[in-house]
């Protein structure tokens, strides 16, 4: 049997430098002054000599590098596809109440994946998204995406039309997969699963919607709910095409 730790991901544990290891510590909820008998047990002797005052510095500099990062400038960027999405992480804060990540990823005309930005919020509104997607403009990223892949949250969808009007709205196939699978029955997910991989990874338009139409026909008559959950979505689920 091979030990998978739960608390460190297993790309960081091939890794000996402390910069890694400290700020998953760190987030992971291991105090300050507890971090140099938590990476001798990890490291050995490598670890000898980190002080709680050396983590306050280190959370001092990744503070300053994120404001920084926050505030490059993005004259002359363009992105194809941006992804967008809210994450509510399970790590340590610094208050008590839910705190929500705004998290937008983009894709270049050459294909190259990158993170345009990371906002904070209490929930996904229309008014915290908003802000987000202006920063970005204000910033210099003026040329509106072509296409904005989203889950069924409505405030982003908001934002959006406000702030990029033009782009397209493609709903995000992942997120629909879990919620069409979650009104059907165990025994029939598999299935289902591979009918829907059919409909958007089908070659062309015309292919997908045969597809589409197949699943429809096949679950409408029992599982109605996963059908109808797939249905009230299938032009913003085909835009990409």
């Amino acid at each position: 049997m091979r030990f998978s730790s739960s608390i460190i991901p297993p790309y960081l544990k091939r890794s000996k430098t402390m910069e890694e290891f400290i700020p998953w510590l760190y987030l992971r909820g291991i105090s300050s002054g507890d971090f140099n008998e938590a990476l001798g047990s990890l490291l050995g002797q490598g670890a000898s000599g980190l002080s709680a005052s050396t983590v306050v510095n280190l959370k001092r500099c990744w503070e300053e590098e994120y404001r920084d990062w926050n505030k490059r400038d993005l004259k002359g960027k363009e992105y194809v596809y941006i992804w967008a999405d809210g994450i509510y992480p399970r790590i340590r804060l610094d208050n008590s109440e839910s705190q929500c990540f705004l998290v937008i990823m983009g894709a270049t005309s050459e294909g190259k994946k990158e993170l345009i930005a990371i906002g904070e919020g209490a929930r996904e509104s229309d008014l915290e998204w908003r802000e987000v997607l202006l920063d970005l403009k204000r910033r210099g990223l003026v040329e509106p995406p072509k296409i904005a892949v989203g889950d069924g949250a409505i405030g982003f969808w908001q934002a959006l039309s406000k702030v990029y009007p033009n782009t397209i709205h493609q709903r995000c196939w992942v997120h629909k997969t879990c919620n069409i699978l979650a009104k059907l029955p165990q025994s029939q997910q598999p299935k289902a699963k591979g009918l829907l991989h059919n409909i958007w990874m089908a070659e062309t338009r015309h292919d997908a919607n045969e597809a589409f139409e197949h699943f429809l026909e096949t679950y409408k008559p029992k599982y109605e709910k996963a059908a109808i959950c797939l249905e009230k979505d299938k032009d913003e689920l085909l835009h990409f095409y």
